[in-house]
């Protein structure tokens, strides 16, 4: 467990994200070009985030506006655009730098803020050099990471061994999606509002089906945005599973058993979206998220669920259970 000191009573919103100035020009091999301030305003490349750069970048900022969302704790993690992917074998220096200023930032707020840090998804040694960093360090709770890296996912591969030295560790791992491109998605900003759920249902999928969850049981894996487009898709999976013999291939247990074992944060926008989602999620794997501070963040995260009937004590508890900081029983062996 790497939180080890006390954090702030309330609800626990686990999206959110921080960078500092000094990183804004993304690891090596980006081909958005590196984030910049204009006039006190945040821009990827020639691209406005509509967002103040100080949101992004200053501490106290991200602290004032978590009191302001009547939040007790934020947790950070780096923005998509800074995930090490492109040329990971020179951004070690990134990833270090990244996760260092982050434990001193969140170690300056008095527990109202806990971070989640970078890690290299293409080379378990150096993957497992840095987790074990961030599991020394106090106030860093895991690692954020992509739901796709070179066209894989986490069923197989370095991708899945990294989970497992996650899962070893005690880290708990968000999965975000990184607004990949495609032309069919050029305009509308169809690459967040389809790309990006689509990148974490994909990786929900290969979890489920990789039987990861089987594997790694102790495994605590949150996927954002409500999980895209997976709890429409879970009773589909299901019958596939069934059906199928190369889809069942993967996992011993039906798709819908896995599921409940996943962790999933509330930016769906829309109360019967969240409906959906938690008549597939178990109840304490729901966690409050905001994505804050972008544009297509959920303005007021804590209201829209106490107002659509999920109590605060409970997103705390889950929250804190997610992030490492109360003991959870052994879950049931999937049989």
């Amino acid at each position: 467990m790497a939180v080890t000191g006390e954090i702030r009573a309330g609800i626990i919103d686990v999206h959110a994200h921080w960078l500092p100035r000094e990183l804004l020009a993304l690891p090596p091999g980006n081909p958005l070009g590196g984030m910049n301030d204009r006039d006190g305003e945040l821009f990827l490349g020639d691209i406005p985030l509509s967002f103040p750069t100080e949101a992004m970048t200053d501490i106290d900022t991200v602290v004032a506006d978590t009191v302001r969302a009547g939040l007790g704790t934020r947790v950070i993690s780096a923005p998509p655009f800074a995930f090490p992917v492109h040329t990971p074998s020179e951004a070690d220096d990134y990833v270090a730098s990244y996760n260092e200023q982050l434990a001193r930032a969140v170690s300056t707020t008095g527990g109202m803020l806990v971070g989640l840090g970078l890690v290299r998804l293409d080379d378990v040694v150096a993957a497992r050099r840095e987790l074990t960093r961030l599991a020394e360090a106090d106030g860093v709770a895991g690692v954020a990471v992509p739901p796709l890296a070179q066209g894989r996912s986490y069923g197989e591969g370095v991708m899945r061994e990294v989970l497992g030295v996650a899962a070893e560790l005690g880290l708990a791992v968000l999965v975000h999606p990184m607004q990949l491109p495609r032309p069919e998605w050029e305009q509308h900003y169809l690459v967040n509002l389809i790309g990006n759920p689509v990148e974490t249902t994909t990786a929900v999928a290969s979890v489920l089906l990789g039987g990861v969850m089987e594997e790694l049981p102790n495994l605590r894996i949150c996927f954002v945005h409500g999980g895209g487009c997976a709890p429409s898709l879970v009773g589909r999976w299901g019958h596939g599973w069934r059906s199928r013999d190369d889809v069942r291939q993967g996992s011993s247990r039906p798709p819908a058993e896995s599921f409940a074992r996943l962790y999933f944060d509330t930016v769906t926008h829309d109360p019967e979206v969240l409906r959906l989602l938690r008549s597939h999620a178990s109840p304490d794997r729901i966690l409050c998220g905001s994505d804050y501070p972008f544009d297509m963040a959920q303005p007021d995260p804590a209201g829209f669920l106490l107002d659509n009937g999920i109590d605060a004590a409970t997103l705390e508890t889950n929250g804190r259970v997610f992030l490492g900081m109360t003991p959870t029983a052994e879950p049931p062996a999937l049989t």
